[in-house]
């Protein structure tokens, strides 16, 4: 009988964390072991799964792609170079993880496995959506209640941050208020905190979603430690 997990941490890790435009960001990465071993260390009968996105990488393929043929690329050739890129990335993260991680990467949804280690890997699994659905489908499969949402952005906006000076945050948003912000449709590529097919499953089995700066462990350490952080939780 392996360890019986009772307290199961599912953590969206976007791919611009992992591999930024600038190349994968190794200094992350040695934070991001170094905090998920802390926290094994607090907490035995803690587990973590994480599930990584594609990042640059997919945008450097799909670039690629376009200059050669000089026009748009199919979506779903669209959907695989991301969902490619997001298990490359999964490998190296379970390579990190190496010695406690299971053995196989989470990428084929229908299928359930009993993992008994306390780090599990997730990559994408077929074009339609995001890392961030998968992350909700694990939290059906495993039962869990929450996803952590690692991304490049701090908050949950009202609209782009980058675009607009006086876009507010949000501290709290319900489903559909969050919903009503993102629209209903999946892009590939689209840039927002968390896609919009995701949202909707989320919403069905009542999956709270907590959307931090995963940039910032110190205030990743304080939601995993009851603190006042920021950050946007939606439910």
């Amino acid at each position: 009988m392996g360890t019986q997990y009772t307290d199961k941490i599912i953590m969206s890790i976007g791919g611009s964390l992992i591999v930024p435009n600038g190349g994968i960001d190794t200094p992350f990465l040695t934070k991001l072991n170094s905090f998920v071993r802390e926290q094994l260390a607090k907490h035995k009968n803690r587990q973590f799964f994480l599930v990584t996105g594609g990042g640059a990488t997919a945008r450097h393929y799909i670039d690629a792609g376009r200059d050669v043929i000089k026009h748009e690329l199919s979506r779903e050739d669209l959907d695989w170079l991301g969902i490619h890129s997001s298990r490359l990335n999964g490998h190296l993260v379970r390579t990190i993880f190496r010695d406690i991680a299971h053995p196989y990467i989470i990428k084929h949804y229908e299928i359930i496995r009993k993992v008994t280690e306390p780090v599990v890997i997730a990559a994408a699994w077929k074009p339609g959506w995001s890392t961030d659905y998968d992350a909700v489908l694990l939290c059906e499969d495993y039962d869990v209640s929450t996803v952590i949402n690692l991304s490049n952005v701090a908050q949950v906006y009202d609209k782009d941050p980058k675009k607009f000076k006086d876009a507010k945050p949000f501290d709290k948003l319900s489903w559909d208020g969050f919903r009503g912000l993102i629209g209903d449709e999946w892009t590939p590529g689209l840039n927002a905190p968390f896609d919009p097919i995701a949202a909707k499953k989320a919403q069905e089995i009542g999956v709270k979603v907590v959307v931090m700066n995963g940039e910032n462990w110190e205030n990743v350490e304080s939601y995993f430690e009851g603190k006042k952080f920021v950050g946007t939780t939606i439910e």
